[in-house]
């Protein structure tokens, strides 16, 4: 478990879970846009607009971050780290529980959730050599060194790709919802596995593409989830 400066320990850890899950929150949201709002906080943490800025104002308060009314929030330095390390914890751990535990790619996000807080670096450590240092995990997100650099590659959304073109789905979003990870299993659409985009219905319409030699036709809907790399 990551160590908070200035935050008094409680029997249960519940305020130190409470804070990683936030730092981690703000982190994925700011991949997307910087400075994050804390609208975007409290709909992501499905809390109250009061609770998450009231969280947010502690935090800033412990330097984990910077708030600025009405601009957002920034993670400072001290902030970052904490994210990255509870970002590593939570990845490894999904890879582990698949490649060493039998689990489901479907079912591994919300175990990942609980066990991120508690393990030590000693078992991060053996974790992520028992797996040779993964890169990615099993949903094709990076996992951050042990030095806490994360090297993100550039993708779009399959909804945006045209028709005529190649990809390879690099990572899917929306980890919690098993059933959509599972339907995706089972048409092949998983990271690593290169496509060809064939047809684009107008109007968001439905997607086709070609994979292994099979075609599959997917909703716009679920083509945004799937973030792919251009092969041309």
């Amino acid at each position: 478990m990551p160590r908070i400066e200035g935050l008094e320990a409680d029997e249960d850890g519940l305020q130190h879970r409470a804070i990683e899950d936030y730092l981690k929150t703000i982190y994925r949201l700011a991949q997307a846009e910087s400075p994050v709002s804390t609208s975007r906080i409290a709909r992501e943490r499905d809390v109250k607009p009061a609770s998450a800025t009231g969280m947010v104002q502690r935090l800033a308060k412990l330097g984990l971050l910077a708030y600025r009314k009405r601009e957002g929030v920034t993670l400072t330095p001290a902030g970052e780290k904490i994210a990255l390390e509870v970002l590593r914890h939570h990845r490894l751990i999904e890879a582990y529980l698949i490649e060493a535990l039998g689990f489901g790619w479907d079912e591994v996000h919300e175990q990942a959730d609980l066990l991120e807080h508690v393990i030590s670096e000693k078992l991060e450590a053996h974790i992520a050599r028992a797996l040779n240092h993964p890169e990615f995990d099993p949903h094709g997100d990076p996992i951050p060194s042990a030095d806490l650099e994360m090297n993100v590659a550039p993708t779009v959304a399959l909804a945006t790709v045209p028709a005529g073109s190649r990809a390879r789905i690099m990572r899917i979003i929306g980890h919690d919802d098993g059933a959509m990870l599972r339907y995706l299993a089972d048409l092949g659409l998983v990271p690593q596995v290169e496509i060809a985009i064939l047809e684009v219905a107008p109007f968001e319409g439905p997607i086709t593409v070609r994979l292994a030699g099979d075609q599959k036709v997917i909703g716009q809907k679920l083509a945004q989830m799937i973030q792919v790399e251009l092969l041309n």
